[in-house]
């Protein structure tokens, strides 16, 4: 589960890195979609890892949180590819905040 948040992380990362040139004017939208695709796959794989770790704890908070993000993401792309950014931006921040919440209660000490 720690390797998939921090995939998540690390491509959340790209996409904040990305979003912020192109706010600026630089041409990078096709890794921000690049990106977008790749933030599906990590988030589907941590919603996997966190299923089987609920499956196995019965703690299952963070498989909840980890389907709506990876939901979320499918929305956020649709969202962005419309270009409505009054939406886009506040919602890549809700995504920055559940992806982080997974990736911090995945290293927490256990116990």
């Amino acid at each position: 589960m720690q390797a998939a948040a921090v995939l998540s992380v690390l491509v959340l990362g790209w996409q904040f890195l990305t979003a912020g040139r192109l706010l600026g004017g630089a041409d990078v939208l096709t890794g921000h979609g690049a990106g977008a695709v790749a933030l599906h796959v990590s988030t589907g794989l941590l919603l996997v890892a966190a299923a089987l770790h609920g499956r196995a704890t019965r703690t299952w908070w963070p498989a909840a949180v980890s389907a709506a993000v990876f939901a979320l993401t499918f929305v956020q792309a649709a969202i962005g590819s419309a270009g409505d950014m009054t939406v886009h931006v506040p919602l890549a921040l809700l995504l920055a905040v559940g992806i982080v919440w997974v990736t911090a209660w995945a290293f927490r000490p256990a116990g």
